[in-house]
């Protein structure tokens, strides 16, 4: 891949990131912010079914977080856009919809279909 490309990824990643922690920034200032008094049982528990949706939706993007920063490793070390399993490109178009992929489509596909089989 080019430099102009890993340059383009490198900021998507980077871009990426930032939205992570401002959402988890703006999640922390509405948690603690909150009184969370509420009288009647059905809004309580209304607010804490929305509290731990929010807070599974953060720890899915503490792990993307992790994601982003091997991706961002994999392009320092110029192995970013190359498949773990065969070695081949990863598509633009592929690493365009998920940045931090390491598999090709086609070894995603059959790493899909492995996991399919085991459960069925």
């Amino acid at each position: 891949m080019n430099e102009e490309r890993l340059a383009y990824f490198k900021e998507k990643l980077e871009e990426m990131s930032k939205e992570i922690l401002a959402g988890a920034d703006k999640t922390l200032h509405e948690m603690t912010d909150s009184a969370g008094n509420y009288p009647d049982p059905a809004d309580r528990a209304t607010a804490e079914s929305d509290r731990n949706f929010e807070l599974r939706i953060r720890d899915r993007e503490r792990k993307l977080l992790s994601k982003i920063k091997e991706a961002q490793e994999r392009i320092e070390d110029l192995s970013f856009g190359i498949c773990d399993d065969c070695g081949d490109d990863i598509s633009d178009k592929r690493l365009e919809a998920r940045p931090v992929t390491t598999l090709c489509i086609n070894c995603k596909t059959k790493q899909e279909n492995q996991e399919k089989a085991k459960v069925s």
